[in-house]
């Protein structure tokens, strides 16, 4: 038995495609070459899903210019002279001056044209071949846009054109809304980061890889609303084609379309799964299984409504450790209060070291991360556990050595006439240093009462005076530490 798995597993080995060896290419052009063209082949391996080409010459002071193109074994590629030194071209994207569309393995030729080289000059070119596959997509900004770790502000779940959001047009009839009316939108309301999450299809991505260069404060994430007629999921973080036809032959279960997400790097979130599945709405509720861990968070908040507040704690009470979010939902730019709520509301805030796609999906796999229901500008709740020197922050775990003293610092922001709330299993056991109302911004110190064993969730909220939720805290998660060796 054994030895026929180990031959199973040598024989998969076997068939997989080898690793993409990424490539330098040189070479150097002369008077000689003055407006003439030059071919220089590479071959791309079978299962690259995306050709990054990074080219740089010398002798510009000499007015020496070469420009750039691609073909691939089949087509015409692009071609973006001199007015970019790096360029993409994958499946379901490309950089602006080149098509996007399927890799065929074979040979590839960059195209250098020369419109000038003097008669004595000299140029030398490099020219850097990246291959990818799936899961090594960084996004479509070539570098953090904010450094530094801080709260980063965004809206995770927004619908364009590229599926079934529209706005109006000039004349006042509605028309499926481009890309760029929601970043306006986003930019507007000052979110730092967008997840654009069309219904299972990527062509939305093609305007997000053009528009990211002038939005160059507001982080562009590409999504999908993965739509089943069991319930809905926002994959963020790849570009990759991923199957939605679950029951079908094409995803007979969840587990093909959580596989291929999981190979590509995705983050995925369960979407509105306290909303009503039926005619209006068919499979808007989760009835799909839940307990695949995979499935790393919930959208507790869509729209203005905690929906989803039931089903995310009865995760964390089964043991799970699931990141609550929140998405607008957002299908109409022209933040029109009566056919969608705003872009923007709620908020979903990150703790993230800094402004790029791995550092926000980071902060929400750990769980660093709180909803501003309302979607304000400037509300915060940063909430600190602290016991026998150890620290954790939303969505950690703090492990507690016995008779350890459980302490919990809650920094707040834009909370006026606000109240603390708690959640979670050990919620009865808080006891606040400074009751009543809370002011603007201030700091609240609490501690766990109890001798017994620390052990379950907690959850810290702000209600506004009326009872209603202003922001969602995710988890400190606390267990008792192991015994010392």
């Amino acid at each position: 038995m054994r030895r026929r798995a180990w031959l199973a597993a040598a024989l998969a080995l076997l068939a997989a495609p080898a690793a993409a060896q990424d490539l330098t290419l040189t070479g150097v052009m002369t008077g000689a070459d003055h407006q003439t063209y030059r071919e220089v082949p590479f071959r791309v391996p079978a299962g690259v899903t995306a050709v990054t080409v990074e080219f740089a010459y010398t002798g510009r002071e000499q007015k020496s210019v070469i420009d750039l193109g691609l073909r691939d074994p089949e087509r015409f590629r692009g071609w973006s002279g001199g007015n970019k030194a790096r360029f993409t071209v994958s499946e379901t994207w490309a950089t602006p001056s080149y098509l996007p569309g399927p890799l065929p393995a074979g040979t590839w030729r960059l195209i250098l044209g020369v419109p000038n080289l003097r008669k004595d000059a000299r140029a030398e070119y490099t020219a850097k071949v990246t291959f990818e596959r799936h899961g090594r997509f960084q996004g479509f900004a070539e570098a953090p846009l904010k450094t530094g770790p801080a709260w980063y502000r965004g809206d995770l779940h927004l619908h364009t054109g590229h599926s079934d959001g529209s706005c109006a047009a000039q004349s006042g009839r509605r028309v499926p809304c481009p890309v760029y009316r929601t970043l306006e939108a986003a930019a507007a309301r000052g979110l730092d980061f967008v997840a654009v999450t069309e219904h299972n299809t990527s062509s939305h991505h093609q305007a997000l890889a053009e528009l990211q260069p002038a939005f160059d404060r507001l982080l562009l994430i590409p999504g999908r609303e993965i739509t089943t007629f069991q319930g809905h999921a926002n994959v963020f973080g790849t570009t990759a084609p991923l199957d939605f036809q679950l029951g079908g032959p094409r995803a007979p279960t969840l587990d093909r379309i959580l596989d291929q997400a999981e190979a590509a790097g995705a983050f995925v979130s369960i979407n509105h799964p306290g909303l009503p599945s039926g005619e209006a709405c068919m499979g808007c509720g989760w009835t799909a299984p839940a307990d695949d861990p995979r499935l790393a968070a919930v959208e507790v908040v869509n729209g203005p409504y905690p929906a989803g507040l039931a089903f995310w704690e009865a995760r964390l009470n089964e043991g799970r450790r699931v990141t609550a979010v929140g998405g607008s939902d957002n299908h109409d730019a022209g933040l029109d209060p009566a056919r969608a709520p705003a872009v923007g509301a709620p908020t979903t805030v990150i703790f993230a070291e800094n402004l790029s796609q791995a550092a926000i999906l980071a902060g929400l796999r750990a769980g660093h991360a709180f909803v501003d229901v309302t979607g304000s500008r400037d509300r915060l709740l940063d909430v600190t556990a602290l016991a026998g020197g150890a620290v954790a922050r939303m969505g950690d775990v703090l492990q507690v050595p016995p008779g350890a003293r459980v302490s919990l610092e809650v920094r707040l922001e834009g909370v006026e006439t606000g109240r603390l709330a708690y959640a979670g299993p050990l919620a009865a056991r808080i006891r606040e240093a400074g009751v009543g109302p809370l002011s603007a911004n201030e700091t609240r110190n609490l501690t766990l009462a109890g001798d017994e064993p620390v052990s379950g969730w907690l959850r810290i909220d702000v209600r506004g005076p009326d009872g209603r939720l202003w922001l969602l805290g995710n988890p400190v998660y606390l267990e008792p530490a192991p015994p010392a060796p």
